[in-house]
Order: structure tokens, then C-alpha cells, then sequence
């Protein structure tokens, strides 16, 4: 079990029940799973680019991308039927726990200026969207070896019931999120 998980069931989980007021332990946020994608549509006709995008995303998780592939074809955009436009690869359990220390510990500190993420990827429903916009910033990829730099998009799906609840999950799991200035 990793280090942020047993945190989570030990620390974390019965300090937000006493936070929100929840009668059951149950009944507190927890992350349901976290989702990476990368859309490659500039890139589509470049079997080595996509290599390295599927190559570097499975480096960064841990398990294969699964390729998001185009159903329609779209001439002003030179997009055939059955090109790659995108991965994504879903993580659940231990593997989302691991990704997350990592992500917060290592990866979001070597971000250019950076000043905390911001409070604005909430979708009113208590889940969170983190744009990250080199991959470089991943402690396992080393920057002399990748071909050329891409973004990737994680979304956060948690359990909480409103942004509020969500944040306070997020922040108690370590997100450094940028302080309002008023």
C-alpha cells in the first residue's frame, strides 16, 4: 500500500468526517479515480511523435494508454477515419494514490513560476481539471530524451458533493492551490 493511501484511511478521511460533519466515515470524499488524456491531433501523421506521447504517458502512469481513435472523417482539419486523435488511461486504487503523491510531491513544484494551481478547474460537481503543459515537469522523464514537449489533461473525480468538500479533500492530499488576493 503506498505511503499517501495509508495517510488517507489513517489521517485524512477521519479528519474530514469531523471537518464536514459527517456521521460516517463513509460518508466522507475520497478520490474515485483520476484520469490522464492527451490529444495528439497536431501530430497525427507522425508515427515517432505518437510513439513518444503513448511511450511517455505509459512511463509517467504506469499501465498502457488506451488510443482514442477518430470516427469520422473531417477534411478541413486532415483527419481520416481510424487516425489516433488522443490517449487516455484511467487509474483506480493504489496506482491513483501513487500518481497523486507524485504529482503533488515532485511535479507540480518544478512548474515554471510557479505559485500554486488554480482554484478555477472545479466543475461544480466536486471534481477538479489540472492542465499541465510540458511533460517535462515528471520527475521519470528526463528532458534530454524526449523528441519534443506535449500537455496533458488530469481530471480528479472525487466523491464530494460540491467544489467546497472537494477542495478541502484536494488540499488535505497535499494540492498547493494559489491563495486569493482580494
Amino acid at each position: 500500500m503506498t505511503k499517501l493511501l495509508e495517510k488517507f484511511n489513517k489521517e485524512i478521511r477521519p479528519a474530514l468526517k469531523k471537518e464536514l460533519g459527517y456521521k460516517s466515515i463513509e460518508a466522507a470524499p475520497k478520490l474515485e479515480k483520476v484520469v490522464i488524456s492527451a490529444g495528439v491531433g497536431g501530430i497525427n501523421e507522425e508515427k515517432k511523435k505518437l510513439e513518444e506521447v503513448e511511450k511517455v504517458l505509459a512511463k509517467i502512469t504506469g499501465q498502457k494508454p488506451k488510443k482514442n481513435i477518430s470516427t469520422k472523417a473531417v477534411s478541413a482539419f486532415k483527419l481520416r477515419i481510424g487516425q489516433v486523435v488522443g490517449y487516455t488511461i484511467t487509474l483506480r486504487g493504489e496506482k491513483m494514490y501513487d500518481f497523486v503523491s507524485r504529482l503533488v510531491n515532485a511535479a507540480i513544484p518544478r512548474m515554471r513560476d510557479f505559485k500554486g494551481i488554480s482554484n478555477k478547474g472545479f466543475d461544480k460537481n466536486g471534481n477538479y481539471c489540472l492542465g499541465i503543459r510540458e511533460h517535462t515537469i515528471i520527475p521519470e522523464i528526463k528532458h534530454e530524451e524526449t523528441l519534443f514537449p506535449f500537455g496533458f489533461q488530469i481530471n480528479l473525480k472525487t466523491t464530494a458533493k460540491d467544489d467546497k468538500e472537494a477542495k478541502i479533500l484536494l488540499e488535505k492530499l497535499g494540492f498547493p492551490f494559489s491563495k486569493d488576493v482580494k
